[in-house]
């Protein structure tokens, strides 16, 4: 059978035997289910993992929202070394974890399957292939079914892939496990100037810290208007259908093309003629709470090209265009959030928007320092921004570097 075309050699300098295609399920103990209970409040040692307490980026085990099971814990549902759980239902089918001590007690959920490596593997270098693209067109068939995707237990085990000898493979673990480790820690630089970033906006839009003039004078104190007095409403339709470039208001990436953002394009011809043009320079306001953005991401477009948002979102034009890097940055904060809490309107026809109205949004109160003082807080922040997308890049480098690994060292 075909080997990679990258590959280690022994400690003696001679060549490993060739690899042998074997499947999951010859390679582990039989694969299991989780527990069917219900999540209740962490109880302090006992964590329940679920699909969605596996960052979908890097697998690993994701730090908020502990909980725990509940009902009466029974070992065998237990996580432990040498364990990979894999998603078998759902848009996640396929996703992977492998469990490390450092998790700590472990009991996997039902919508998980686990599969434990049995020592004559490396569970680290069988865990490696479910990243691989090979293994994910793998997933794509296996899951098709109709209506909600998944994959049981017995198609998991039959899932067959080239393995080396057990030295060859701790050798290309280690050395996976190496670029991990640079990618670890090149995520924890950008999340580090995430938290810093978050420290110096907290400090700056509460006026705990304060810039000075040019000529070491003090700025004005700061002035309070509302949206309404600083921006006008965009009313503009694409009327005809002619645009169609169709923009997404995100909470992490702001304002991008909808096929950028999903991959594909969910507005189709002909139902866009409602949507609102909007330009470079104009904020868009979307309704739709997350985590990151509890009432809603408030973002300022500037791409060049002319595009469309949903009705959904309120569209704005600042009257004042020299303003506007500051005004992005402001909205970025929860300064103006507590007004949103106080006049109402938290929730809209569903509970994951906000009913914004139009008088809601002309009263949202802005905090405004002089001009001068705001351009020093944008290019302050915008400095800071260029850091963090400089530290992004390299751990995308890092993250492309490993996934040519993956189809290099492995058949």
């Amino acid at each position: 059978m075909g080997e990679p075309k990258l590959r280690f050699k022994a400690d003696d300098g001679s060549d490993f035997s060739g690899w042998e295609e074997k499947t999951l399920g010859e390679l582990c103990a039989p694969l299991t289910y989780g527990m069917n209970a219900a999540a209740t409040k962490f109880d302090g040692e006992n964590r329940y993992i679920r699909i969605t307490d596996i960052d979908d980026e890097t697998h690993a085990l994701l730090p908020n929202d502990i909980v725990s099971p509940s009902g009466e814990l029974d070992d065998k549902y237990l996580v432990k070394k040498g364990d990979i759980l894999l998603a078998r239902t759902g848009a996640s089918t396929g996703k992977s974890f492998l469990y490390h001590p450092k998790d700590g007690k472990l009991f996997y959920a039902g919508f998980l399957i686990k599969a434990h490596v049995l020592p004559s593997s490396d569970d680290y270098f069988i865990y490696s292939q479910t990243l691989t693209d090979r293994y994910w067109k793998w997933v794509k068939t296996a899951s098709m079914r109709s209506g909600q995707p998944g994959i049981n237990a017995n198609e998991y085990a039959s899932y067959s892939f080239a393995v080396p000898s057990l030295p060859e493979q701790r050798k290309i673990a280690d050395f996976l496990s190496a670029v991990d480790a640079v990618i670890a820690a090149q995520q924890a630089e950008v999340d580090a100037w995430e938290q810093r970033k978050k420290g110096v906006m907290q400090k700056l839009f509460s006026q705990e810290v304060r810039f000075k003039a040019d000529d070491g004078s003090e700025f004005p104190a700061w002035e309070s208007a509302t949206v309404g007095e600083l921006f006008t409403f965009v009313t503009e339709k694409n009327k005809d259908g002619h645009i169609n470039n169709v923009i997404t208001n995100s909470a992490e990436r702001g304002l991008v093309p909808q096929r950028e953002y999903f991959d594909k394009d969910i507005a189709v011809d002909g139902n866009t003629k409602g949507y609102t043009v909007i330009r470079k320079g104009d904020f868009v306001y979307n309704p739709r709470k997350s985590t990151s953005a509890p009432f809603g991401p408030f973002n300022i477009y500037e791409r060049n090209e002319v595009g469309i948002v949903s009705p959904l979102y309120t569209c704005l034009t600042p009257y004042d265009d020299e303003m506007a890097p500051y005004l992005a940055w402001y909205f970025k904060t929860n300064r103006w959030h507590p007004y949103i809490v106080t006049h109402g309107a938290q929730s809209g026809a569903r509970h994951d928007r906000v009913g914004m109205t139009v008088a809601l949004m002309e009263g949202i109160p802005v905090l405004l320092p002089s001009l001068p003082e705001q351009r020093k807080i944008a290019d302050c922040l915008a400095s800071m921004d260029e850091v963090i997308q400089k530290s992004k890049g390299e751990l995308a480098k890092w993250r492309e570097l490993k996934k040519g690994l993956l189809q290099q060292m492995f058949v």
